[in-house]
């Protein structure tokens, strides 16, 4: 009886057995059938991009069968079949059009001679990407035939018109006397001849002055230009960005808001630093910036205004307050040396006569802070959580002795700092990094900079916090100005810095000096700028030494 009665649940067990193996069979048949179907998607995506123009052309000394389509380039080479039928299948190759800047009809042309002279065939100027620099190439496509050239050339022309992001005419800032006075010769050598190739007609000022850009930028027609370029440092950047969106609000009538410009900028690094053209380049080159320019890559770029007492300052990508800020105001008083010169000194000055300041710090956090502010309380800080309301707004509030203050809206790559000063944020994420030093000893300050020119670990003492924010303000407790000729010898760790009244603090904003005695309010304005670039993770160095 008990073996009758086990044989109908043997069966089940078979027969659930069988169900599993028919299920596992069905499922990776409809695998491999999902698999098959993106295949033929694949092929049929490739297939679907309709051939513009076919053609045998010669690359080197092989002849090759090249195809255009709307989006590339392929070149197989003619291979003649062995005696036994079997022919040899080589891999074609790509050149995409979204990389090509120009294309030039090939001559032979007797000695002297600039026009005429017998069809060789064409040539495509292009950019190849070796790191993150982008350098020129040019693939030289040989066909003695001019009718075959001269069609194949109108059709690459008129393909290339249709990439609508690449300008037409630019209008460029050049600024002589900017870090070596390279700024001109560097845009006659390396990016002059770019845009001739690339039929980028320029419209040229060079500035005399500070603040020449800035006027000129108000009274001309920008409604010509496809967009701006600027030759120079990080404070010609700084003044053509300003413009920029100063520009954008005169003309839509917007005093309050800040309103995004119409043209994007484009910037040749002629500096001693070029933190901004570092961020969306990688590398301070101005060929890798002007092909940037020429292929139309554009990148949306978070921006900051900076507000005191209701009035606008200027805008910018970031500010020092602090420690910054006083090295920078020695430096200025220093014009009359070498810039590499200038900066030791007033680095070396600024350590030497280390001083807190002594003020009221609100940030408004974003959703995901970097670091808890609740980490690290000190005895000589009164902290509230929500001190002050603006609508929803929730503002956290700290008040003590800071060495130094930094916002950032981009990450503030450079060549001495690879990871930038503000490695966690980007370029268009719609917040500013806020890091504040707080009061600590001038060993342990020197410490947390050196740390900058590694990979990481600058944020990893406990004098150290930095927040994801979309807002700041800052409040000198005692709104008494700072000055270098009247500073008083004492103790590093508690003296802050409190002087005669009525002078300003000196704020660094993207490296110029911008003296302010009142309350600043820091705003981040996502993506307000258009900037020719990409996202970057990190810049090239060209810095071996491990010294501040």
């Amino acid at each position: 009886m008990s073996a009758r009665e086990d044989e109908p649940q043997v069966e089940q067990r078979n027969s659930s057995k069988k169900k599993q193996k028919r299920s596992g069979k069905k499922k990776k048949k409809k695998q491999e059938e999902e698999e098959n179907q993106e295949q033929v998607e694949e092929k049929e995506e490739l297939n679907s991009e309709c051939v513009v123009l076919r053609g045998i052309f010669k690359l080197g000394k092989k002849s090759h069968d090249v195809l255009l389509t709307r989006t590339r380039l392929t070149w197989t080479p003619i291979i003649p079949e062995t005696p036994t039928g079997e022919v040899c299948m080589l891999q074609p190759g790509v050149l995409l059009l979204q990389d090509v800047f120009a294309v030039k009809v090939k001559r032979r042309r007797a000695v002297g001679h600039q026009s005429g002279g017998a069809v060789l065939g064409v040539a495509l100027f292009c950019c190849r990407r070796r790191g993150r620099r982008l350098e020129e190439d040019t693939l030289h496509l040989h066909n003695a035939s001019a009718e075959h050239t001269h069609t194949w050339y109108n059709t690459l022309k008129e393909l290339l018109k249709e990439i609508s992001s690449r300008p037409r005419y630019l209008k460029v800032f050049i600024n002589p006397s900017s870090h070596r006075k390279e700024a001109v010769h560097i845009y006659r050598e390396h990016v002059a001849p770019l845009f001739k190739m690339a039929d980028v007609r320029t419209n040229i000022t060079v500035t005399e002055r500070k603040g020449h850009a800035l006027s000129v930028m108000k009274e001309c027609r920008l409604d010509e230009y496809d967009g701006v370029v600027c030759v120079g440092g990080d404070g010609s950047v700084a003044e053509l960005c300003h413009a920029l969106v100063l520009r954008a609000q005169l003309d839509a009538d917007s005093p309050e808001q800040p309103v995004k410009p119409v043209l994007p900028l484009g910037i040749i690094p002629a500096g001693s630093t070029d933190v901004v053209s570092c961020s969306v380049h990688g590398v301070r080159d101005p060929v890798t910036a002007a092909l940037h320019i020429v292929l139309g890559h554009l990148q949306q770029v978070d921006m900051c205004s900076f507000v005191s007492r209701g009035q606008l300052v200027r805008f910018g990508f970031s500010a020092m307050f602090g420690f910054g800020g006083q090295s920078l105001a020695r430096a200025e008083r220093k014009r009359w040396m070498p810039s590499s010169r200038r900066r030791d000194y007033a680095l070396v000055k600024t350590l030497a006569k280390l001083r807190p300041e002594d003020c009221q710090l609100s940030f408004l956090p974003t959703k995901k802070l970097t670091k808890n502010l609740l980490e690290h309380r000190d005895q000589d800080q009164d902290q509230d959580e929500s001190p002050e309301s603006e609508g929803e707004e929730s503002w956290m509030t700290n008040q003590g002795l800071y060495l130094s203050i930094s916002i950032m809206s981009i990450p503030c790559l450079s060549p001495h700092v690879p990871q930038g000063l503000a490695p966690n944020t980007s370029l268009a994420n719609g917040s500013a990094e806020l890091i504040t030093v707080r009061n600590t000893s001038r060993s342990e300050f020197i410490k947390h900079l050196k740390r900058y020119s590694s990979s990481s670990g600058q944020f990893s003492f406990s004098f150290v916090e930095t927040h994801t924010v979309s807002a700041v303000k800052i409040r000198p407790r005692s709104l008494i100005g700072w000055s270098e000729d009247s500073e008083e010898e004492g103790d590093s760790k508690t003296t802050p810095i409190i002087q005669s009244e009525g002078a300003a603090f000196p704020w660094n904003i993207d490296g110029e000096l911008v003296e302010i005695a009142n309350e600043v309010l820091i705003r981040v304005h996502s993506q307000l700028i258009t900037l020719y670039g990409e996202e970057v993770q990190e810049a090239e160095s060209t810095v071996s030494c491990s010294c501040i």
